[in-house]
């Protein structure tokens, strides 16, 4: 069967600069076993496949795989999913905001003129880092101990802990070592100098046999990186984020925030979205 299909590439206005994803639009029918074939096939770090929502509260449904299995939530296949079903005619329920279902419940996705924002997620695990994590992570890192400014838990689901250096350039320098990090997944983030265009360089690093050694542009850690570091007051909001040089990309990742009447803050991790792709595929 024909289905609508597209490769869109996320945090990034210019092609080929940020961080890939493969959607098809009409995945209504299709078995799981067929999505996770599909996913390994195009072996991306996300596929994810758009579905009619299951709750009136949602505009559409999204069903999110790596190769290797399912994912409740991801930063860069929920903008990437919301801007193919908006192209594809999609129509949101309420003016300027879209609401997707996926497996971590309903996510509220912010329209801000072409460049969708999702809101952060709350973190399941936050405070500080064992000791016994801290010297991993420095072997991890090749790195003193003494480099590290300062760590936190900051898992929103995928698991990450936050390390934050001194300086851009020490970042973009470091060279893990996949053996030490075991099961860790680090997110690395560093300022850049005052004046700059960014606020901090960003890296994430998963485990080896994960089947990616490093993202090169991840929604989630963002949004974590920002409660932890707006919150500790290392930041101030809005400010842009970038991710992937060292590897070659040019992600750029919009953090803003808003407060309601009670004083609650939301951040809202905001990315372009290039269309490298757009057909159909037999599926």
């Amino acid at each position: 069967m024909q289905r609508r299909y597209a490769e869109v590439d996320v945090f990034t206005a210019a092609p080929y600069r940020g961080n890939p994803l493969a959607v098809v639009v009409d995945g209504d029918g299709l078995p799981s076993d067929e999505m996770q074939r599909f996913a390994n096939w195009t072996n991306l770090s996300e596929t994810t496949f758009l579905l009619p929502p299951r709750t009136n509260d949602a505009d559409y449904r999204v069903r999110i795989f790596t190769p290797y299995g399912e994912l409740p939530f991801a930063g860069h296949p929920t903008l990437g999913s919301c801007s193919v079903w908006l192209d594809s005619g999609g129509s949101p329920r309420a003016d300027s905001t879209v609401v997707q279902e996926c497996g971590a419940g309903l996510i509220t996705l912010r329209l801000d003129g072409d460049r969708p924002a999702f809101a952060a997620p709350p973190m399941i695990r936050t405070g500080d880092v064992e000791d016994e994590t801290i010297a991993q992570l420095a072997r991890a890192l090749r790195l003193p101990v003494d480099e590290i400014v300062a760590t936190q838990w900051i898992d929103n689901g995928p698991g990450w802990v936050g390390v934050l250096l001194a300086d851009a350039a020490t970042a973009l320098s470091v060279r893990p070592d996949g053996a030490a990090i075991g099961s860790l997944k680090i997110g690395l983030a560093s300022p850049h100098p005052a004046g700059s265009e960014f606020a901090i360089e960003v890296r994430a690093f998963f485990p080896t046999g994960s089947g990616v050694a490093e993202d090169p542009v991840t929604g989630s850690l963002n949004a974590s990186l920002a409660q932890w570091l707006c919150g500790t007051g290392r930041l101030t909001p809005p400010y842009v984020a970038r991710q992937g040089t060292a590897l070659g990309r040019d992600g750029r990742i919009h953090v803003s925030t808003t407060t309601d009447a009670g004083g609650e803050h939301t951040f809202w991790i905001a990315g372009d979205v290039a269309t490298c792709v757009s057909g159909n595929v037999e599926l």
